[in-house]
Formats: structure tokens, sequence, C-alpha cells
């Protein structure tokens, strides 16, 4: 079957789920014992550089994250709430973002490329804390504009193919296209390793793939429409827990 043809079957509409689902309940038996041993999920190659840089030097102040917050373990629970709005520059960031910019702003050191081993690995690190909490967003307050233009982003056609997020992640979820069971979407695993990547990846490079998919413009690295779509998913799998580093096909 044509990609165009199984994608356009999404317009079909059948009725939200009531619950949310985990793309790890989606997966095969194998991809989920490979989540679950960590000896045997290759993102954990990525964490164990994530620990090393945790406590690596770096800018002009020649300091790490550990000489600021101890062992990465204070900050447990954190991960569960990004993104989040950042006071100084007036929009959500989410958890990369959220570490380069503490890495520009107090050791002075440059920002990690977006979608590099070294940025995804302590990502993933930092995220791995707070596996296994609930998903614990702030919708309201500052946050909520921005969960509303994620809600748009997510709810609007787009591309050749004039498909939204919606219509395969909410309207036919659970069904197949091209063989492969469509998740909800939820992104409570990011940085993920996707074998189909045969590496660790982020949010924004998914949903690029996503866009490019129903033949649509993909957003840049680090774009705000990403971010806030990435809040908005955040919100809607309220009650799923943090799984980073996930794997999934």
């Amino acid at each position: 079957m044509r990609l165009a043809t199984a994608l356009a079957l999404c317009l079909l509409a059948t009725p939200t789920l009531a619950q949310p689902r985990s793309g790890y309940d989606d997966s095969g038996p194998q991809v989920r014992a490979m989540q679950d041993d960590d000896t045997a999920n290759p993102a954990f190659l990525w964490v164990q550089q994530g620990e090393t840089l945790w406590s690596t030097p770096a800018g002009t102040a020649q300091k790490s994250c550990a000489d600021c917050h101890g062992p990465a373990t204070t900050l447990r629970g954190a991960a569960a709430r990004y993104p989040t709005y950042d006071l100084t520059r007036r929009r959500p960031l989410a958890l990369a973002q959220r570490i380069n910019a503490c890495r520009t702003d107090h050791p002075a050191a440059p920002a990690l490329p977006p979608e590099s081993d070294a940025l995804l690995g302590l990502t993933a690190y930092v995220a791995l804390q707070s596996r296994g909490l609930p998903l614990a967003v702030d919708p309201t307050g500052p946050n909520a504009p921005f969960v509303e233009a994620g809600k748009t982003f997510f709810t609007t056609r787009q591309g050749q193919l004039n498909m939204s997020c919606a219509n395969c992640h909410e309207d036919r979820a659970g069904h197949r296209l091209g063989g492969a069971l469509i998740p909800e979407g939820h992104a409570n695993g990011y940085p993920e390793y996707r074998l189909e990547w045969q590496k660790i990846g982020s949010f924004p490079r998914r949903l690029r793939a996503c866009l490019t998919g129903v033949r649509a413009e993909p957003l840049p690295p680090d774009s705000p429409e990403a971010t806030s779509l990435e809040l908005y998913l955040a919100v809607r799998a309220r009650g799923l827990k943090v799984e980073t580093p996930a794997v999934r096909p």
C-alpha cells in the first residue's frame, strides 16, 4: 500500500480513547523487554555519556552541572514538569532547551547542538532521574496560551495530504498504518531509542518525520511550535509515567 493511501485512511474518524495509553503498550514484547532491561536498552549508551557530562566542567567558569545541582538525583521530578514556561525567555522550554539555557547562563558554555549525542545523552540522563513518576506539567498560568497553541497545531490539517496529528493519533489510534499499530502519540519517553533510527532521538526529530510523512514543511530544531506541541502532549498524557529512555519500533 502506498504511503499516501495508507495515511489517507487515518481520515476515517473513530472515537478518542478515554484514558491515555503509552506507546510502550502498543509495542511488541521484544521491544518492551528491551526497554525494561537497562542492560539491553541501547539508549543507555547515551545515558552513560550524559552521566559523564554531568560532572564535566565546561565554559569560561569551568563549572559542571554537578557543581550547581550536586548529584543528578536532586533533579528527580524535574523532567515530569517539562516543558514549562521560562520567565527570562518568556516562552516554554523543553528539558533539552532548559539544559542548554543552564549551560549558556551559568558556566558560560556553548549550547550543545540539537540532536547531538552530547545533548541527547545529557537530557536522557536528567530525565532518567524522573522515570516512573507521573507527568505533572502545569496547564495553567503562563503555560496556558502555549498549551492552547500546541492543541491548535495538533488539530490543524497541514501538508499535501491535508492531515492533522489528531487524524492519526486520536481518530485512528489503535488501528494499523502500513502494518504498524498507530499509537496515541504521547511524548513521555523522549529522548528515546527508535529501532528505525538505530539511535536515540528527540521529540522534535520524530515530529519532523511525521510532518514529512504528510508532505508538510518540517519544523526547524528548537522551534517554538514543536515546544508548544510537546507541552500540549504532556498535558494530554496526564496519568502516564516518564519512561525515558523509552524504546520504540
